[in-house]
């Protein structure tokens, strides 16, 4: 047996037909009496059947309630077309690796480390546990099945919280550690590629210089000359990332004899080499980024990358990364849209929440179509980079589309933020800044332009 409930109200829901006269208030009655009529309402409720008085139950009920039933709103999520769900158990298991990682460690102290001007070094202990190199580069210098595609997904949740990390693991993991494998004998591979792996050495990559970036494929300043068993190097990088505390530094110097590029690890401490921190960015401030002098500075015979004989290797490594610096446009569009979807769905003003208007679920639409454009862009880059399809037409499109729709995606995210778009606090205005970095470096975007108009016109406007 049930015991009898005598709660009216839960009368009421269980029999809709039953109503208790005591809960009635006679001047609210009186009041609804002047506005409608309540005999003809009452014989229209007297015709209904069980079902439409239940409904009819449900919709006062709401009405009281104001309106409409509350309802818990979507957590912000920036893959849509769920494109994680293509990737496989292991890719899926090390992204969330990285989400955590980034979540946790990086994000309650980047905001610190940005206004310092510093990259938090006792973050690379913490990422040596998450083994990530392992996962795209085996020990021999030859590519983990996928690796493209893994490196992407790790680089675009990097980038998700913050782009200087991952512009710390691409010019270590990419830069640095592709020059050794592509350009590396078998016995410097065997030195050099254990130790890089496992984040016991920090590497750099020494091309870019002061007289220009875009201009080095067509001849390098700094150069490199033959003195018995040693070369001797001088000349000047600069925007090299994490110089100013790496192990090892590849440098690419025109060879005086034959007017060939060569590559060079230069390891710390060596003497006529020295770096001085570029200070005063407004984009990626935890990237320690270093102008390099190089005065007579002697490397052995045995530190020459013995397989880097020509600018074309120097061409390979780029090719390899360049599809990474298209993931940090994903990666950093992503976390700004997320961060502008949570802020609509709890900012208020005049008296609503700012995502209930017109405009701003315009904006949050705009961005979330620029995000997924792009991550399905760069997904399928890297799956023809794996099965070594790309070419570099390929890779200039996916950095120029990705770039320009990063830009884009995080200005309408900082607009939505109003005011507080510019506080670091809010996390947008990091993103903001950062953006304009990855519109720039690894081939502008109207190199990059140039490159793929060749490539399709099958007619060069290089100058």
């Amino acid at each position: 047996m049930h015991p009898v409930s005598t709660d009216p109200a839960a009368t009421a829901q269980a029999d809709p037909g039953h109503f208790d006269l005591g809960t009635l208030d006679p001047d609210k009655l009186a009041r609804l009496a002047r506005k409608i009529d309540l005999p003809a309402l009452l014989d229209a409720a007297a015709a209904m059947n069980e079902g439409q008085l239940r409904q009819l139950s449900a919709l006062l009920g709401a009405a009281g309630q104001g309106g409409r039933k509350k309802r818990e709103l979507p957590a912000p999520h920036g893959d849509f077309y769920n494109v994680m769900g293509t990737l496989s158990d292991r890719q899926r298991e090390v992204a969330a690796g990285v989400r955590r990682f980034m979540e946790n460690e990086v994000a309650p102290i980047m905001n610190d480390y940005w206004s310092r001007d510093e990259f938090p070094q006792q973050l690379i202990p913490k990422m040596r546990e998450l083994n990530l190199m392992r996962e795209i580069w085996n020990d021999d210098g030859s590519r983990t099945p996928d690796a493209s595609v893994t490196e992407g997904v790790i680089i675009m949740e990097m980038c998700r919280i913050d782009v200087s990390t991952a512009v710390f693991f691409g010019v270590h993991a990419g830069l640095a550690l592709a020059s050794v494998a592509l350009g590396g004998d078998e016995r410097q591979r065997a030195e050099l590629m254990p130790r890089l792996l496992d984040l016991e050495l920090v590497g750099a990559f020494g091309l870019t210089e002061p007289q220009g970036g875009s201009q080095v494929s067509r001849g390098l300043h700094t150069t490199a000359r033959r003195d018995g068993e040693e070369w001797v190097l001088n000349g000047e990088k600069k925007w090299i990332g994490n110089s100013t505390f790496s192990d090892v530094t590849v440098i690419w110097a025109r060879d005086e004899a034959d007017d060939q590029v060569k590559g060079f690890v230069v390891r710390k401490g060596t003497p006529g080499f020295a770096v001085e921190k570029i200070e005063g960015k407004i984009a990626l401030r935890l990237v320690e980024n270093g102008h390099i002098t190089l005065s007579d500075c002697r490397i052995p015979e045995t530190d020459r990358l013995q397989h880097a004989n020509s600018f074309r290797t120097t061409a390979d490594v780029l090719r390899l990364t360049r599809a990474g610096v298209a993931w940090q446009g994903v990666g950093c569009a992503m976390g700004a849209y997320e961060l502008a979807l949570k802020y609509a769905q709890t900012r208020e003003q005049f008296g609503r929440k700012i995502g209930e208007f017109q405009l701003i679920q315009s904006h949050l639409v705009h961005m979330l179509g620029n995000l997924t454009a792009m991550q399905t862009l760069c997904l399928r880059l890297s799956g023809m980079e794996d099965a070594g399809t790309m070419r570099d037409e390929h890779a200039a499109l996916a950095k120029v589309f990705t770039a320009a729709r990063c830009r884009e995606t995080v200005a309408l995210a900082r607009e939505t933020f109003g005011g507080n778009g510019i506080l670091l606090e809010y996390g947008v205005a990091k993103h903001f800044c950062d953006t304009e970095a990855i519109y720039s470096y690894e081939g502008t975007n109207e190199i990059n332009t140039l490159v793929v108009g060749r490539a399709v016109s099958g007619l060069s406007a290089f100058v």
